[in-house]
């Protein structure tokens, strides 16, 4: 039965990802994620290379530089010349449809996403939330997610220490 996959379509994050970066919440989803398809009967994790939405690792790194003097993740991309997020998920709908997927629950927080699956032809039969607990480290760049790039995100707050990332995973 191919309706309704569990499915998470990741986008590539070299420092969240491999080295635990807290400044964005892209290894802890990839946990969150990985730990709830192990949970389901059946789906899919389709991890794409789309480094910093899409600009690429170099042009992430040159952001990260912008955001620590003053610009939030939005305006640091402008400012190099890109939209706020360059992403496409045509390819993750074509590897879906090889698949012989007819629907899918999705992973995620971000509206983008969904309505481009579905222009793309997926049918995407609900979403899941994906939020992770915010850190000292990510609060901006989560309220930023959620007030300008329209993320479906609980308004975040940092609550008591951080958690260890990693601590289920492999």
């Amino acid at each position: 039965r191919r309706e309704d996959v569990l499915v998470r379509l990741h986008s590539e994050c070299v420092t969240g990802d491999v080295f635990g970066s807290e400044r964005c919440d892209c290894g802890a989803q990839l946990d969150a994620a990985l730990t709830k398809l192990g949970k389901a009967p059946r789906g899919a994790l389709l991890y794409l290379a789309q480094e910093g939405r899409g600009i690429g690792i170099a042009n992430k790194v040159a952001a990260y530089h912008l955001q620590d003097h003053g610009l939030d993740t939005v305006d640091a991309n402008r400012v190099l010349g890109f939209p706020a997020d360059l992403r496409t998920y045509k390819c993750a709908a074509c590897v879906l449809r090889v698949l012989g997927v007819k629907s899918i629950r999705l992973m995620t927080n971000n509206p983008a996403k969904i309505e481009q699956l579905e222009s793309y032809g997926v049918r995407v039969s609900s979403r899941i939330p994906l939020q992770v607990p915010a850190t000292a480290a990510n609060i901006r760049y989560l309220r930023t997610k959620k007030s300008r790039l329209a993320h479906l995100l609980e308004t975040p707050v940092v609550n008591g220490p951080r958690a260890r990332r990693g601590s289920g995973r492999r």
